[in-house]
């Protein structure tokens, strides 16, 4: 038996392909189910090992190995394609069929009677997981590596390797609703029939749910899924990815929705509530982003250089303006000069005169008269 994992069973995993055919849960791999669970529906698959005190509301089907442990109930057939071990004090309201080994213990009841075409051994069986270590241990202890890995591929029955129906303790199995106290993970391409809660759960993909999604944490609704009912967390983050549909309301604490998903009913979140959206390739947005830096560089500076040319301008203007101001001063100053070169008094108080009112009547321009001073003082320097 492939039966995998040395320690308890730490959530509620369906594999891919599980579909509820009527009142039966059909898997391609194995069946694990924890101690005190109630299974209301029958259980199809290759291995099939139920814990203690389950309780089975159907019949059983294993294509391969079928383990019953100690206080079982099955309210229904077993049907076993190789060998079978029941525990103490199982009980069988049907009828037990099994193809090859029968290992019995005490105090075991089968109302409609039971056959065997193997070794029937009315005894206590050591449960199989435990052998199976025995054995392995022993192999290994003393160097036999090579059968070791023999044994292994045996238990392995040559098959590929399939991801098996794990149930933990405890749960409640039925048509109605799937309860557990643990995570829960569903596979892709799955059908499934009754409301599912759990701690936290995400749905694969292509799968269809005829219930609704209830859990504490996060829910997880995967592409094409369609979920026939509604899917509420208490403060976690829905989230519905791309082509998801949930025929009924979603309420949560922070919501994450892909673009292309379907919501026909309502939508509550206490917290975020986010809308994703495809984008395009990274480097294509980079790409972009760098043409634009170009176009904005290269207006940049043709903004520079067009705001530099009137800049230029105006100051040629200004210095022409200066240097007309100073050639009209050195003609005024000159002027003065040749009036003052004569002796009398009378002419050099009426060039005085004329000097102020010229002088009064040119004060509005205070900068041009100050730089023609200026350069006035320097000229006869230069001269001299």
């Amino acid at each position: 038996m492939s039966l995998r994992g040395d320690g308890p069973i730490e959530e509620l995993a369906i594999p891919s392909g599980t579909t509820v055919e009527e009142h039966d849960v059909v898997v391609d791999g194995d069946v694990l189910v924890g101690g005190q669970s109630t299974v209301e529906l029958g259980v199809r698959g290759r291995n099939v090992a139920i814990g203690e005190r389950v309780r089975v509301a159907n019949d059983i089907e294993a294509e391969g190995d079928c383990r019953l442990d100690t206080w079982c109930s099955v309210d229904g057939n077993v049907l076993v394609g190789e060998d079978a071990y029941l525990g103490e004090r199982v009980t069988v309201t049907g009828r037990l069929m099994v193809s090859g080994d029968l290992d019995i213990g005490d105090d075991v009841t089968i109302e409609e009677g039971f056959e065997a075409n193997g070794w029937i051994v009315i005894r206590n069986p050591v449960p199989t997981i435990v052998f199976y270590f025995i054995v392995l241990s022993q192999l290994l202890r003393v160097g036999e590596t090579d059968a070791a890995d023999e044994l292994a591929e045996a238990l392995a029955d040559g098959d590929d390797v399939r991801d098996p129906l794990l149930i933990p303790r405890s749960a409640e199995i039925s048509d109605d609703a799937w309860r557990v106290s643990t995570p829960a993970t569903v596979g892709d391409d799955c059908r499934l029939h009754g409301n599912l809660r759990a701690a936290s759960i995400r749905v694969g993909e292509r799968n269809e749910v005829f219930g609704s999604l209830r859990a504490r944490e996060d829910v997880t609704v995967g592409a094409e899924t369609i979920i026939h009912g509604d899917v509420t967390t208490r403060g976690g983050t829905v989230t519905v990815e791309a082509g998801a549909r949930v025929l009924g309301d979603v309420s949560a604490g922070d919501l994450v929705v892909y673009d292309g998903a379907e919501i026909q009913g309502t939508l509550r979140a206490r917290g975020e509530m986010k809308l994703i959206q495809a984008t395009e390739d990274e480097g294509e947005t980079d790409e972009a982003g760098e043409a634009g830096a170009g176009e904005a560089g290269e207006s940049n500076e043709a903004n520079a250089g067009q705001s530099d040319e009137p800049g230029d301008e105006e100051a040629d203007d200004t210095d022409a303006e200066n240097g007309e101001t100073s050639k009209n001063g050195e003609t005024d100053e000159s002027g003065a000069d040749a009036g003052r070169e004569p002796d009398d008094d009378d002419h050099e108080s009426d060039t005085d005169a004329d000097f102020d009112d010229d002088a009064d009547a040119e004060a509005t321009p205070t900068v041009k008269a100050d730089a023609g001073s200026t350069t006035d003082g320097t000229g006869p320097e230069d001269a001299s």
